[in-house]
């Protein structure tokens, strides 16, 4: 039995749940906060990094080497073509949307939700950064419907899950919805996905953790 390891407010977390749910995997799941510096933890992801998980075979971290790891271990349904071409281009969209255009969008979350702030320096880097950054992406993906073309994929399972925290952060810090501004319909697509009955279970237990960790807070400043 695998074990999901992290938390569901992790957008990375979800990348992975979704998969799980989308292949029908049985998995259980084990609330792990990001940054442990429990040794169980860095034995298994050595930068206390979620999500990680658990296998009869040892431990993985990196959400795209588990999904890949996954996709191997268990091939149907699948989630990348059958052709290694095919195959390369899903991952490749995959990669993009992490780490080109959330990973750099990840430094407004302080100020966009978080109630921090980023300096006008940080917010003119990642307006430049992105800016380049989405068009190179409107040129890779495809959304006719799914982002590489009319089969669910690996690529979803990226952008679905963070695709409106590049535009939410964008929006809330710089002003501007990046995403929709360069023409990407992003809350349709999202909406779309949204409808697949394993997101639905990967928003409603998101939507639970949210309503948990409020309630925490609102017990701690009474």
């Amino acid at each position: 039995m695998i074990t999901l390891c992290g938390f569901a407010l992790s957008n990375y977390y979800n990348k992975v749940k979704l998969v799980l749910l989308e292949k029908g995997i049985p998995f259980t799941e084990e609330r792990v906060k990001a940054g442990s510096q429990d040794d169980a933890v860095l034995d298994a992801s050595p930068l206390g990094k979620i999500p990680f998980i658990r296998t009869e075979n040892g431990s993985l971290c990196e959400s795209q080497v588990i999904v890949d790891y996954l996709e191997s271990r268990f091939p149907q349904p699948a989630l990348v073509p059958s052709d290694p071409f095919g195959a390369a281009k899903v991952r490749e969209l995959a990669v993009f949307v992490d780490l080109h255009l959330e990973l750099v969008a990840r430094e407004l979350y302080a100020q966009a939700f978080f109630g921090g702030s980023v300096s006008d320096d940080a917010k003119e880097r990642v307006r430049k950064l992105l800016a380049r950054h989405i068009a190179g992406f409107r040129r890779l993906a495809r959304f006719s419907p799914y982002v590489a073309g009319e089969q669910f994929t690996l690529a979803d399972c990226s952008a679905w899950v963070s695709l409106p925290l590049v535009a939410m952060s964008t929006r809330l810090v710089l002003g501007e919805d990046m995403l929709a501004a360069a023409g990407i319909d992003w809350k349709g697509y999202t909406r779309m996905v949204g409808e697949r009955p394993a997101a639905q279970r990967v928003a409603a237990d998101r939507k639970a953790d949210e309503t948990a960790l409020a309630a925490a807070r609102a017990a701690r400043g009474a």
